[in-house]
């Protein structure tokens, strides 16, 4: 799991937890653009 903050709820604040979602599908967003694969603990 690539973002691992966002199983569980450990931000206190709201606008913390609504930021981190952001950053996380900008993330998505721009590696599904780029055609960028990340490699996983399978490829090893």
């Amino acid at each position: 799991m690539l973002h691992r903050r966002l199983a569980r709820d450990y931000e206190a604040l709201p606008d913390n937890s609504a930021s981190m979602i952001r950053i996380a599908m900008i993330d998505n967003l721009t590696k599904r653009v780029t055609n960028e694969t990340t490699p996983t603990w399978r490829d090893i």
